[in-house]
């Protein structure tokens, strides 16, 4: 079966989007890209990095509402980005990200909640219908968002600290935004998940499963489908797997769910880059130089985010 859980090829399967007429889309496209450059630091907007419209006075969080998730300092450094192992996209290069600041955590459904509650910000599941669901195969499910990541049947009650899904790229965003945070560059991502010691997993060598306590909520050992055996069959609660915490102490980098980031590939400026792999990937797809790209108007039930904040001076 394809490695490649974010594929949906389109011999096998069209999508039909919701409006007659509109022609299908694909979540995700498997792709061979250049690597990001090192100076994509999603400061400002512009190529490689996605657009955030200009925030107005009274449309940043007020002082009451202050981001209450912790921040992990990321010294920065020169590091190898990708994996000689790997795809063809991870061909190894040297990438500099300069010291910043990243969520130790996922935003959860409790964040993502208060953000809603106080903005009126309807994602882009929520206007467009419907969000894509995993089920050996993408699903665009009517119905679908972040309160009902699996339709409209389903619920995140009782699910407040898991990771918010069903959230587009434009979505996370403007929850960063909203705070005065944004979203990691790829770069910034991956040093955060592997330091400088180009650790193929954010805890070391070894795939998850392969010792005695599970570093990672993945998939079945074949890809692709979600599986219980580390206690959850689709998301766990963020910061479930302290194995799994990365050089700088940041957990969730491989597993639970994909996190989108502020990079666009070069040669599919459509995409923005995902990265970590999800609930329902192998271990192959949660290597910290796995790679990923969805356009920025969907959402997915395996694909959620973190933010990332420059430090203050």
């Amino acid at each position: 079966m394809n490695r490649i859980l974010l594929f949906l090829a389109a011999s096998v399967l069209a999508v039909f989007a919701f409006t007659a007429g509109v022609a299908p889309r694909h979540p995700a496209v498997g792709m061979a890209a250049e690597w990001v450059g090192s100076d994509l630091t999603g400061k400002t907007p512009g190529p490689g990095r996605i657009d955030v419209p200009e925030l107005r006075a009274g449309d940043r969080a007020p002082a009451a509402l202050k981001f209450d998730g912790a921040m992990s300092p990321v010294p920065g450094g020169t590091f190898v980005m990708g994996d000689d192992e790997g795809d063809a996209n991870e061909i190894p290069k040297l990438a500099t990200v300069k010291p910043f600041l990243l969520m130790r955590l996922e935003v959860t459904n409790r964040q993502f909640s208060t953000f809603v509650a106080a903005t009126g910000h309807r994602t882009d599941a929520a206007k467009s219908g419907g969000g894509y669901v995993w089920d050996q195969t993408w699903r665009l499910v009517p119905g679908a968002d972040w309160r009902h990541p699996n339709g409209i049947a389903s619920s995140i009650v009782d699910k407040s600290n898991h990771p918010v899904v069903q959230v587009s790229a434009q979505d996370a965003a403007a929850f960063c935004a909203w705070y005065g945070l944004r979203l990691p560059s790829e770069a910034e991502w991956e040093f955060a998940a592997r330091g400088a010691e180009r650790r193929r997993y954010p805890w070391g060598r070894s795939p998850p499963g392969s010792q005695t306590q599970r570093q990672a909520n993945f998939g079945t050992t074949e890809c692709c489908s979600p599986d219980a055996t580390d206690g959850y069959w689709r998301t766990a609660p963020v910061g479930a797997f302290p194995l799994g915490a990365s050089p700088f102490g940041i957990l969730d980098m491989a597993g639970n769910v994909w996190e989108w980031t502020s990079s666009r590939f070069p040669e599919r400026p459509q995409l923005m880059v995902l990265r970590g792999g999800g609930w329902g990937n192998d271990p192959y797809c949660l290597r910290t130089a796995y790679r990923h790209g969805n356009e920025p108007d969907i959402g997915l039930d395996m694909v959620g985010f973190r933010c990332a904040a420059d430090p203050k001076p």
